[in-house]
């Protein structure tokens, strides 16, 4: 508005109305903006909500099975959806316990390339993706440049509707769907739903 009404005060037929000084009463007062600039610490969940979750999601499918090494992926690195998104396998080294973020292939926050380290938040966890990863190389055979979390396979059945089948060996063109994991999970666990951002704050 402040903006909007210094603008005004320069306009043909307001000049004479209207001031730039006006524009002072639109400045908050000294509380006001302490106020509105206090710091808020983000809603998270704990590290035993998250593990709640895991643990009572179903992974019987592959498709279970990838939903659920989303949210614990999530939470041992850390990584942002958009990252998750768009990861490969070769971005994942077990061994080393990392996850090689290269900004020319994954989407990074300011497309910065560096490296993530495994949190440790449990063994438990970590296995959950370890499995996952073994899943994806040794049983389905995909290589190196194959999506770490591919994208839900979509086909017309023989009932002429869309119906899923199974994992598509692409990615996902966006992070919506992750959100979606997420919110679905929470609430099958009775939590309150947290973005996968803020869940992958240990």
């Amino acid at each position: 508005m402040k903006r909007f009404f210094i603008w005004l005060a320069g306009q043909p037929g307001y000049k004479s109305r209207i001031s730039y000084s006006d524009a002072e009463y639109f400045n908050l007062s000294v509380k006001e903006t302490r106020i509105a600039k206090a710091h808020r610490d983000a809603r998270v969940p704990t590290l035993e909500q998250i593990r709640h979750v895991v643990r009572t999601m179903p992974a019987t499918t592959e498709i279970e099975r990838r939903d659920r090494a989303i949210i614990a992926f999530t939470i041992l690195t850390g990584a942002r959806d958009g990252a998750t998104a768009s990861l490969k396998l070769k971005h994942m080294d077990i061994d080393q316990g990392r996850v090689g973020q290269d900004a020319r292939q994954v989407k990074t926050k300011f497309s910065k390339s560096f490296q993530t380290w495994f949190f440790p938040v449990g063994d438990d966890i970590r296995q959950v993706v370890v499995d996952w990863v073994g899943y994806l190389r040794h049983e389905k055979l995909w290589g190196v440049d194959d999506p770490l979390f591919p994208a839900t396979k979509i086909v017309v059945g023989d009932s002429r509707h869309f119906e899923v089948s199974g994992l598509d060996r692409k990615h996902w063109s966006s992070a919506g769907p992750i959100r979606t994991i997420f919110k679905d999970a929470f609430a099958a666990a009775g939590l309150p739903y947290f973005n996968p951002h803020s869940s992958g704050r240990p």
